[in-house]
């Protein structure tokens, strides 16, 4: 008889090949069809809120593997907290104003961009930004992402730019926004200036000069009169605007006999200026007499090539790093020269224009850029016989992060808020405090760059984005920018289908309220600054969380968690923090998670040059987003995450094994019905007891790695459990139970309990991670198998769905000698294939010989050891000595050809001489 027919071998339609790249699409047509989104937030309406305020990606250009990463690590969280049973609303956005994209209109328009007006170019610049969103949102979605992709936010939206103009509103109401001319860094290509978060330090090489200013009037200081204070300098081009040099109050000043004239520079640093001089020991004296820079204050001398009076002033910004002590002091070209200048009175001098280059006011080297008028001033110096030493300085040097070029320091007329008044920056750093930072190293990040910044710099000179409301009156020049006259711009532009291009579009006058006047007349003129797009995305927490109602209404204000890449401590996060507590007192989230940027599989940074670029679409297209995302999750983002082909191609494998998981455990479960074939704990056998203490720890473990952003544990500790307690061992000792016992048998069906409840499981737990695959296997499911409220897809279902036994701690002390044993006899049946003594571990009888306390454990398993250890026959024997053996022999008996085990009753049924005694009664059943 062939008995082939009578084992319950697995069955099941889910495919072993993923073929990802086709199924996916198909999936997240079905998700739009039956309208998931909706669906979860329908299912969880109520329950307590969970609000991942989504920081906008910029409308520019398709995604990078950093977009995947972020928004893959966003979605992740988001499913996550579905899955806990939380309300979880997560809305979408994109910042779309700015000069990148207002550059890449202009390249596009070529020759006729120089005549294109402004509501030209921010017309082009609306289409171009509402083009790669769209790009961008499909892009996303494909990664598999959830949210209310129809509904996103845009920063050009018109009630967006309207809740921009309130919130600047509210800041200058709160007494904290102010125009002045003071130093700013200056992108000279772009013609704008910028914040502190659009500048990168690369490094450069700059000009180092020492230069000798002779000393004009001493004001009585014996001592002084013929000697020069010298500077160090490597920005020589700001000479031409030097007012003032700075010294410590309370360092000492020495004057230093030198064949270049009798020098003051700072005691401490004598030597090391003799040195860089060229000056051997003899060639210089210290003289007699010191000061202390606040002895020095006041001294006169003179500019080295300009007729101007430059006196000594003190400081205590000043340094003994490097240099001489003696700083020259520009203040329309530092911010700590500007802040000193201010104590004295300094004119804040800039003879530089938009482009960068020199203003006739700068006398010969007018029209000349500063960079390359360098070498001018040099010269010049030298011809006056004012330079003491010249050579280059490789250092860190700010760089527009747009356009890439060196910026400047350049002072202009613009709009700051101020860091100082209502005690910002001290409520900041509270607030800093008062947050939850994940990993716990960027609140030392955050706190110094907010404890050292500048006033912000919130004006820029652009047209594409949204601008500073403030008129300015024809007659008496005096600028009107209140906040009620901002309300009424604000609902113009909400209630305008131009949003904030009417401000480009029409008149000044049209734009005031009724009966607005000045100096009884309605003369204004409009202020042409565009606001810093950091402000723009600062406030999304007022024109997102405080306006959409399914955030408000869920109390999202503020949000429980901003999530975006490590750069946005000095960026986004920033700019909220400050923008926020303007106008509301406090931090806008409740915790911060950040990760670190996307590097190749060497560590090195990716660019199209080194040809390490790894695309998100490319890897879609061969692997499928899964890979993506199990990528995302095994990563440990809090540093530099690794991609590569290599990389991918391991994780392709960790995914096989996963997936092979599922499909073995519907193949095994296709004859099965939970509700008539469920199998209490009290009638199975121990080994399937251990199966669900582990579910239940994994379970514990993999919950508790979610709540923490943990998700390479989540992953690794899935991965182990499929690939090594499950596939390795439990499902290899449960093969002989599924396959050959009674089809009904209470140990068949225990097993399959086992491993419903395990499949049940399983797909939760991997859903916010897998989440093309967990629906697979959902909709591979039985609709008896899933809840009545979540039969559409696993992203309904709840981790708590899954019951579990009750925890017993002594579970660990009874299996850990157990699992011990088993990797012993594993060893030795190795050695007896080696040796030829056994083919199959079902060849094997094994005898073990133990200690008294062990031999007592393994007899109250006696009956289970021969499955456990996947042999036909175990011996149990005690040892005299306390030492433990192992041995193998060829099992006796007759091999049963049904279950292939080694039994000395095969041949005893006289209907089924070929079956051993169990085999024999199964078929007997099926006849």
């Amino acid at each position: 008889m062939d008995y082939k027919s009578t084992i319950q071998l697995p069955k099941t339609a889910f495919p072993m090949k993923a073929d990802l790249a086709r199924r996916e699409p198909q999936q997240l047509a079905a998700w739009e069809q039956m309208g998931l989104y909706a669906k979860t937030m329908e299912a969880r309406k109520g329950a307590p809120a969970f609000v991942l305020h989504d920081g906008p990606p910029y409308s520019n250009g398709r995604i990078h593997i950093g977009h995947a990463l972020n928004k893959i690590l966003k979605d992740i969280v988001i499913k996550s907290k579905i899955l806990e049973g939380r309300f979880t609303p997560f809305v979408p956005g994109w910042d779309c104003h700015g000069l990148p994209i207002e550059h890449q209109v202009m390249k596009e328009a070529g020759p006729q961009a120089r005549s294109l007006d402004k509501g030209e170019i921010r017309r082009r610049c609306r289409a171009y930004a509402a083009k790669f969103m769209a790009i961008q949102r499909e892009e996303f979605q494909r990664l598999g992402c959830l949210g209310d992709w129809a509904h996103p936010y845009l920063t050009m939206e018109p009630g967006y730019e309207a809740a921009i103009i309130r919130e600047l509103g509210k800041c200058a109401a709160a007494g904290g926004v102010y125009k002045a001319k003071k130093p700013v860094l200056w992108c000279w290509q772009d013609e704008t200036a910028l914040a502190e978060a659009e500048v990168e330090y690369e490094d450069d090489t700059s000009p180092s000069i020492y230069v000798k200013f002779p000393v004009k009037n001493p004001k009585g200081r014996d001592g002084l009169a013929g000697t020069f204070v010298v500077i160090w300098t490597t920005t020589p081009w700001t000479l031409v605007a030097n007012q003032a040099i700075t010294l410590h109050p309370m360092f000492q000043y020495r004057r230093v006999q030198t064949p270049a004239g009798e020098l003051i520079i700072a005691q401490n640093l004598v030597a090391p200026c003799m040195k860089a001089f060229g000056y051997a020991d003899h060639d210089y004296k210290i003289l007699d007499g010191s000061w202390t820079g606040q002895e020095l204050e006041g001294v006169i001398c003179r500019h080295p090539w300009i007729d101007r009076d430059v006196p000594l002033i003190v400081g205590e910004h000043v340094t003994l790093d490097q240099g001489t002590g003696c700083v020259h002091t520009a203040p329309g070209h530092g911010q700590e020269d500007y802040e000193v200048g201010l104590k004295y009175g300094l004119p804040v001098y800039a003879p530089v224009d938009h482009q960068g280059n020199f203003t006739p006011e700068a006398g010969p080297f007018a029209g000349q850029h500063v960079f390359k008028a360098n070498p001018a001033i040099i010269a010049l110096l030298k011809e006056r016989n004012m330079l003491l030493k010249e050579e280059s300085l490789a250092h860190s040097y700010p760089h527009c992060w747009r356009c890439k070029s060196p910026v400047i320091f350049r002072a202009t007329d613009q709009w700051f808020i101020s860091m100082m008044k209502n005690h910002l920056r001290q409520r900041a750093l509270k607030e800093i405090d008062q947050t939850t930072w994940i990993p716990a190293w960027g609140r030392d990040r955050i706190h110094g760059m907010v404890q050292n910044r500048p006033d912000w710099c919130i004006s820029r000179q652009r047209a594409w984005g949204v601008p500073i409301v403030a008129f300015r009156c024809r007659r008496c020049q005096r600028v009107h920018s209140d906040q009620a006259l901002i309300e009424h711009v604000a609902g113009l532009v909400e209630q305008s289908p131009e949003g904030s291009d009417l401000w480009f579009t029409k008149e000044a006058e049209a734009l005031l309220p009724p009966g607005y006047a000045c100096c009884n007349e309605r003369q204004f003129d409009k202020e042409m600054d565009i606001l810093d797009v950091w402000f723009e995305s600062g406030v999304s927490h007022a024109a997102v969380l405080k306006r959409r109602p399914e955030l408000s209404a869920a109390g999202g204000w503020p949000a429980d968690l901003y999530l975006e890449g490590s750069d946005q401590h000095r960026g986004w996060f920033h700019s909220s923090l400050l923008a926020a507590l303007q106008t509301d007192g406090r931090a806008p989230y409740q915790a911060v998670l950040t990760h670190g940027f996307v590097v190749d599989g060497e560590g090195r940074k990716m660019s199209k040059s080194a040809g390490n670029v790894v695309a998100p679409q490319e890897v879609i297209e061969r692997h499928g987003a899964e890979i993506l995302r199990l990528w995302v999750a095994a990563a440990d983002y809090r540093e530099d995450v690794r991609i590569s082909p290599q990389i991918l191609e391991q994780l392709v494998e960790t995914y096989r094994k996963i997936r092979n998981t599922c499909r073995y455990l519907l193949g095994n479960l296709a004859d099965f019905d939970p509700a008539a074939d469920r199998v209490t704990p009290d009638q199975m056998d121990e080994i399937d007891r251990w199966a669900l203490h582990r579910l239940q720890e994994v379970m514990a473990r993999v919950g508790d790695a979610y709540r923490q952003y943990e998700f390479h544990l989540v992953l690794h500790t899935l991965n182990h459990f499929c690939a090594a307690e499950l596939s390795a061992l439990y499902f290899d000792i449960l093969k002989d139970r599924l396959y050959c016992d009674g089809r009904r048998s209470r140990s068949r069906r225990a097993a399959q309990t086992v491993l419903y409840d395990l499949l049940q499981a399983i797909i939760r737990l991997m859903a916010p991670v897998l989440s093309f695959t967990a629906d697979e296997v959902w909709q591979a499911m039985p609709d008896a198998w899933r809840p009545q409220n979540g039969r559409e897809s696993a992203l309904l279902a709840r981790f708590s769905d899954v019951a579990l036994l009750e925890p017993d701690p002594s579970w660990a002390d009874k299996w850990g000698p157990l699992m011990a044993i088993r990797e012993e006899v594993a060893k030795a049946l190795e050695a007896a294939r080696q040796s030829k003594t056994i083919g199959g571990s079902l060849d094997a009888a094994v005898e073990l010989t133990v200690d008294q306390p062990t031999l007592a454990r393994l007899q109250s398993h006696e009956a289970m050891l021969p499955s456990f250890f996947i042999v036909s026959q175990v011996v149990l024997r005690p040892s005299l000595d306390g030492t433990r053996a192992v041995r193998v022999a060829k099992a006796p008996g007759r091999k049963c050809v049904r279950c292939w085990r080694y039994d000395p009753a095969v041949g005893a049924a006289a209907d089924h001489p070929e079956l051993c005694q169990r085999c024999a009664a199964v078929v007997r059943d099926l006849a």
